[in-house]
């Protein structure tokens, strides 16, 4: 349980900073809003009318139809569904587009799980909270009130699910032991700091080191634009990867013959992929120049050219992983499946897919955490070293965390040294880390589905 806590805790603290980058940042709550009204909701709206009505088999087409005009009718309506959602504001579009939503699954949770309370409880609590806490967060000069929203989504509504739905289990009592403990040392040591004044060393990794921009003064030096380019890149190469990879991975498992031609074919792509996962990551690097930057002429260090070099570099690593995970599934309960009547995507949709994504989710994530860290294919495809504004889309100029962490090296001041340069290694490794506490708490969740 107290890894459970953790590791929902780091996911909401990266997916909080991911969404307040991309919501407030990059693309806007405006436009954030034209797409929620076009796509979002619609897909929502579908999957819960699908749950509430197992045997309605047109809500997946519909979903893919969704999926392929929202986007279309949303770039087209950009300009008048921005502007319905400024007469609202940004905090009223959070309300609507991430509090309510959260609401609604935090009542569905608690109305599953605990027998406690009503799960309409729970959601009046979750919007309660949103508006009650505003009067403290105008306080705070560093939180707006959009950015409270957010984090109360992706954060504090989560944890507090969790612990109730703990709560409601005797038998995990003990496990709050572990995070209680830990807040009460870190409160019992402020204590003891403040009541006896003694004074530590000015830390470099802070608050002002994450939203500033570089500079040649190390007071002053932040990694902002860096961690802006590099959540940018990252959350594109996951979409293209899984989209890729996992498709690959079901058509080499499930679909590609293993007699003749066609056969021999398909294992000559199966040898090549394991090949393709040791070859050195600047090869990539110079494929990616060659194809993306050169022939596509996406432009040289740009988002979109990051994203699809990096794509290419762990696409053989998440075609394997989900390889595994696929043939891992055993063959009786596809069989079962045929038995039943199921068509082929029937049976990898409804008994292969729920049945493999820990496998392929974990392996996905591990790639990932490898892709945030490299440096040669960016350096390669032209990314820049320094960067003093975060990138607005997709054909920006971006740069990322190692390769700003790399310029900062060869400063000769000893601040930059050992200060300036050891802040972004800790925020490099706190990426990583968080990143590999969801893989474990994701493979953790639908292990336990799976009993």
């Amino acid at each position: 349980m107290a890894l459970e806590l953790v590791s929902t805790s780091l996911a909401g603290l990266l997916g909080g900073f991911g969404l307040v980058a991309v919501l407030e940042v990059i693309a806007g709550a405006g436009v954030w809003f034209a797409y929620f009204l076009t796509v979002v909701a619609p897909i929502g709206a579908l999957y819960l009318y699908g749950r509430s009505r197992p045997g309605v088999t047109w809500t997946g087409l519909a979903t893919l139809g969704v999926a392929l005009v929202g986007p279309v009718v949303g770039t087209l309506g950009l300009d008048v569904l921005a502007g319905v959602g400024a007469l609202v504001g940004d905090p009223g579009i959070y309300m609507l587009s991430l509090v309510l939503p959260a609401a609604a699954v935090a009542r569905y949770v608690v109305g599953t799980y605990l027998e406690l309370w009503n799960g309409t409880y729970a959601a009046g609590l979750v919007v309660v909270v949103a508006l009650a806490a505003i009067p403290v967060v105008d306080t705070v000069p560093a939180v707006s009130r959009s950015v409270w929203l957010i984090f109360l989504t992706t954060l504090v509504a989560p944890l507090a699910v969790i612990a109730a739905k703990n709560l409601a289990d005797r038998d995990r009592w003990p496990g709050f032991a572990g995070p209680v403990l830990f807040v009460a040392g870190v409160l019992v040591l402020v204590a003891v700091t403040d009541l006896t004044a003694i004074t530590g060393p000015s830390p470099w990794f802070d608050w002002q080191y994450v939203t500033s921009s570089p500079s040649q003064t190390a007071e002053q030096a932040g990694l902002y634009p860096a961690i802006i380019g590099s959540v940018f890149m990252i959350v594109l190469v996951a979409i293209i990867t899984l989209i890729a990879g996992v498709g690959a991975a079901l058509y080499l498992e499930e679909y590609a013959p293993s007699g003749g031609t066609a056969g021999r074919i398909a294992r000559f792509i199966r040898i090549n992929i394991s090949n393709l996962a040791g070859v050195p990551s600047v090869v990539y690097g110079i494929l990616g120049l060659a194809v993306f930057a050169n022939t596509l002429q996406l432009g040289f260090g740009t988002v979109i050219t990051a994203a699809f070099t990096l794509s290419l570099l762990i696409l053989p690593i998440v075609i394997i992983s989900a390889r595994e995970a696929i043939s891992s599934v055993p063959d009786s309960l596809r069989s079962a499946s045929y038995g039943m009547g199921a068509t082929r995507w029937q049976t990898i949709r409804n008994v292969v897919l729920p049945r493999a994504t820990p496998g392929i989710l974990t392996g996905t994530i591990l790639a990932l955490g490898r892709a945030i860290g490299e440096t040669a294919p960016l350096i390669m495809i032209g990314v820049a070293t320094t960067k003093f504004t975060p990138p607005s889309g997709l054909f920006s100029k971006m740069t990322a965390m190692p390769m700003q962490i790399f310029t900062w090296s060869s400063y000769p001041s000893t601040e930059f040294q050992h200060g300036v340069v050891a802040a972004g290694v800790v925020t490099l490794l706190i990426v990583l880390l968080t990143m590999n506490s969801i893989a474990i708490l994701l493979r953790n969740k639908f292990e336990q589905e799976e009993l």
